[in-house]
């Protein structure tokens, strides 16, 4: 049945695939095959046990104490190897011996305790025969009489104060067995949940492998239609590849020469922004020279008046004509050179619309697609037959989908598992009437230990509250008595009853102890699964046994422990079992085989792009032409050097506002007036001329740098751009032919690509969604983990523990009751004193025990006739 589950998805086996990373998003230009139709499985093979786990923890504690060694992976394997006990002589071998030996070594907690309690089991009935021997010929306690002592009350309380205490730690043990047979009969009954849950997952995992197969093979169509979407627009969409592969070159090419286009149209505007600054500078300062000579002169009028000459006014007036050599002009614009020469050659390279020449360059180049189209339809004459080829590989996938055996291996499946799981529907009320049987067992034994807290607490309840501190042994009451009685009840069915106890605490206790130690706790960290997958053990001509039973090859690397880790983390059964071994149909997607011819025609495709002018030779020219304008023959630092300076020799503004500001200092009258009128004057030549003339300094001065610029190196400049756009040129001329053959093998490694990525997907999805064997993992949890260790083992654990933890209470539980219930029960005789003092009186003629006997001397003693009545 097992190889017959390994040949459910066959369907896409690829190359072995050892480690399968998680499916991501495919990114934006790949193809999107969607998701696998998968279902999530109900089982959760996980169980928490509540607030129960306390006790399975301290038991476990326990367990570690008793057997601190680590799982003994090399014994078993030795063991397992040698094959012990196949025959009389092999227990003589020196290695059998020694292996002997190792296993006694291991297990030396569980030998020592289980021979404590098989000593325990032998003893103490032994010791309790004797016992009851002893007290029935009035020894060990058994003649009713107590001697009386000064610390009697003292003891009484101590020995009562013992035994409430073993009795509670025995109360305590039993409260743990019963809640650990209590716990496992509840597990029991909701087990059948469980195991329905596991069934339903195994069928899901039956019924949904068949439509996730018919979904692989569906997408197929996804890749094929986009393949055929891209041949049928083979033109343009190669004609579009070939565009950018050559834009690399082209484009900058034209930019260039664009950009250059735009340069000389810049280059005229800044000439003739620099001839019209020059003239207008030229005019305005010989206006201004003028202008500012005037008001010199009238200010040297006003300041050689009389009125100058006088104390008050004499120092200013001749700081103020000091200060007269400032106004002047301080650019000289005349001695400039012009620039008249080469704005014209600028013009005349300028009828030349080079811009237009580029544009049209442009145009060409776009029209690449189209005459990539109409020169390659030799290669279309292959669409067909990649066409045929594309839906021959469907009907292989198809026709191979169907030779499968699927539906047929499924349906016995199924059966197999309905079968199965009828059997444990019938099988499982049985399971639930000896759970009952078990649990009704183990409850009898925690009644028997029930029974015995029953005598010893009431033997100290009623001990205790019938005790009369002021009555004498001999008139104790009724309901002390009644106590004492009780208490040599309980020590009696202790020993009836605690070799029946612990030869059960012995029996459940090296089994339960041993399956924790030698299957739970290394099948949680896998090392059960290292123990199995050791090479020749289960088969001495086998390297892996679970190969060799699937794949009938023990040589195949496949393991216990990788297909449960694997299934464990919910992976497709073809990788967990490493079903490539079986099948492979790799051939049925290998597109390669048949991209041969193809490839060999488009190999003699001839393109011709000559048509593609980008740059005729006018348009060269003219960028010559522009080079040898003479622009870089410009006096540039002549004409910086008289931008740079300041139009006048000392800022008017500021020169009529200090005028100004010293009239104010002048004493009132037609001197101060004029030199006022005279600061106005120039503030308006300030106003009116200067500031234009800064404008058209600025303006001089941008358009200089611009044209700086341009000039600088403008020969290697535009023989640069004359050499790219031949460099394109050329690539169009000569080699349009194989980028036309490089894009187009590009174009069917894309178109492959997609086939490509449809065999990645299906191997992907083969490994981690299709026929996931999550259901097969849980089925092992299910009966390892949860069942036999957290349902029994740890419930049989805890069960031994609380009833073997009050079973070995019970022995100083017995000290304690036989001691107590000599202060409780009724004595026949007591200890005589001659006064009320505490002091008692030997009688040595009459007996050597300091105590009266009535029978012996036919004295009449009171308080003896009355207890004797009372009892």
């Amino acid at each position: 049945m097992a190889v017959e589950l390994c040949l459910l998805l066959l369907l896409f086996c690829g190359n072995t695939i050892s480690e399968v990373q998680p499916i991501y998003k495919p990114p934006p230009g790949t193809l999107d095959f969607g998701f696998v139709p998968s279902k999530t499985y109900d089982t959760g093979a996980y169980h928490e046990p509540g607030s129960i786990g306390i006790l399975f923890k301290i038991v476990h504690a326990f367990l570690y104490l008793v057997q601190p060694n680590s799982f003994p992976q090399d014994l078993i394997r030795k063991v397992a190897q040698q094959q012990l006990g196949n025959s009389r002589g092999d227990y003589q071998k020196p290695e059998n011996v020694v292996l002997t030996l190792q296993a006694i070594y291991y297990e030396i907690g569980f030998i020592v305790s289980a021979a404590l309690g098989l000593l325990f089991i032998l003893l103490l009935p032994l010791v309790g025969l004797c016992f009851c021997m002893c007290r029935c010929c009035d020894n060990c306690g058994g003649e009713m009489h107590q001697r009386q002592k000064k610390n009697a009350d003292c003891q009484r309380s101590c020995f009562a104060t013992f035994l409430f205490v073993a009795s509670l730690i025995i109360s305590v043990g039993v409260l743990c067995a019963y809640a650990a047979n209590q716990h496992l009969t509840n597990q029991v009954r909701g087990a059948k949940k469980l195991v329905n849950s596991n069934f339903k997952d195994l069928k899901i995992f039956l019924n949904d492998t068949p439509a996730q197969i018919d979904y692989l093979v569906s997408q197929y169509n996804t890749a094929k239609d986009k393949a055929l979407s891209d041949l049928n627009n083979v033109g343009p969409m190669l004609g579009i590849r070939v565009q950018e592969q050559l834009g690399k070159e082209v484009r900058p090419a034209l930019d260039a020469a664009l950009s250059m286009a735009g340069a000389i149209r810049e280059t005229k505007e800044a000439l003739e922004n620099v001839s019209v600054s020059v003239e207008v500078l030229q005019e305005g300062t010989e206006r201004l020279h003028t202008n500012l000579t005037d008001v010199k002169m009238h200010l040297s009028n006003t300041l050689n008046d009389s009125a100058c000459n006088a104390a008050q006014a004499a120092s200013t007036c001749n700081i103020i004509r000091n200060s007269l050599s400032q106004l002047n002009v301080n650019a000289n614009f005349s001695g400039l050179p012009g620039v008249s020469s080469q704005l014209a050659k600028v013009n005349d390279v300028l009828k030349i619309d080079l811009s237009s020449l580029v544009q049209k360059g442009y145009a060409a180049f776009n029209d690449t697609p189209d005459l990539v189209v109409n020169q390659t339809r030799n290669i279309l004459s292959a669409v067909p037959y990649i066409k045929s080829m594309l839906e021959s590989i469907g009907s292989n996938i198809t026709t191979f989908t169907k030779a499968l055996p699927v539906e047929k291996i499924l349906a016995d499946l199924m059966v197999y598992l309905t079968q199965s799981e009828a059997y444990v529907q019938d099988y499982f009320p049985l399971v639930e009437q000896y759970d009952f049987y078990r649990w009704l067992g183990c409850l009898i034994l925690c009644c028997m230990v029930v029974l015995i807290l029953v005598f010893y607490y009431l033997g100290l309840l009623c001990g205790t509250c019938g005790y009369d501190k002021h009555a004498s042994p001999t008139t104790r009451g009724c309901i002390s008595n009644t106590g004492g009685n009780f208490l040599m009840a309980g020590v009696g069915f202790s020993f009836l009853f605690s070799w029946v106890l612990m030869t059960v605490v012995v029996l459940t206790f090296v089994t339960g102890g041993n399956v924790e130690k030698l299957v739970c706790e290394p099948f949680e960290d896998k090392n059960l699964f290292k123990v199995l997958d050791t090479p020749y053990l289960l088969n001495q001509h086998w390297k892996n046994y679970l190969a060799g039973i699937l794949f009938k090859n023990p040589n195949v690397n496949l393991t216990f422990e990788k297909v449960y880790s694997d299934c464990k983390e919910n992976k497709g059964i073809y990788t967990s079992l490493h079903l490539e071994y079986l099948f492979n149909i790799n051939e049925f997607l290998n597109v390669s085989m048949y991209t041969e011819d193809v490839a060999l025609k488009i190999e003699h495709i001839q393109i011709n792009l000559s048509k593609i002018i980008l740059l005729d030779e006018i348009g060269k020219e003219n960028l010559l032409n522009f080079s040898s304008s003479g622009i870089d023959g410009i006096d540039f630092s002549a004409y910086l050097t008289e931008i740079n300076k300041s139009v006048t020799k000392v800022d008017l503004l500021s020169f009529a506002n200090d005028l100004e500001a010293r009239a104010d200092q002048l004493p009132k009258g037609a001197l101060e007036n004029a030199l006022k009128g005279h600061a106005n004057s120039i503030r308006m030549i300030h106003n009116q001329q200067v500031v234009p003339l800064e404008q058209a300094m600025s303006t001089l001065n941008q358009s200089i740098r611009l044209l700086k610029r341009t000039s600088s190196e403008l020969m290697v400049k535009v023989k640069n751009v004359i050499s790219a756009v031949n460099t394109a040129q050329f690539l169009i001329n000569n080699n349009a032919s194989q980028v036309i053959v490089q894009e187009t093998k590009k174009y069917m490694d894309t178109i492959v690509g997609y086939f490509e990525q449809y065999t990645e997907w299906v191997k992907e999805s083969i490994a981690m969604e299709v026929a996931a064997c999550k259901p097969i993992a849980n089925v092992i949890d299910t009966a390892v983990d949860i069942f036999l260790c957290s349902y029994i083992t740890d419930s049989v654990n805890t069960f031994w523990f609380g009833l073997g933890g009050s079973s070995m209470f019970l022995i100083p539980a017995i000290i304690f009751a036989v001691k107590l219930s000599k202060y409780y029960r009724r004595m026949d005789t007591e200890d005589v004193y001659d006064d009320v003092e505490t002091i008692p009186m030997k009688i040595t003629e009459n007996g050597n025990n300091g105590y009266h006997k009535e029978h012996l001397y036919g004295i009449h003693n009171p308080v003896f006739t009355s207890s004797v009545e009372q009892w």
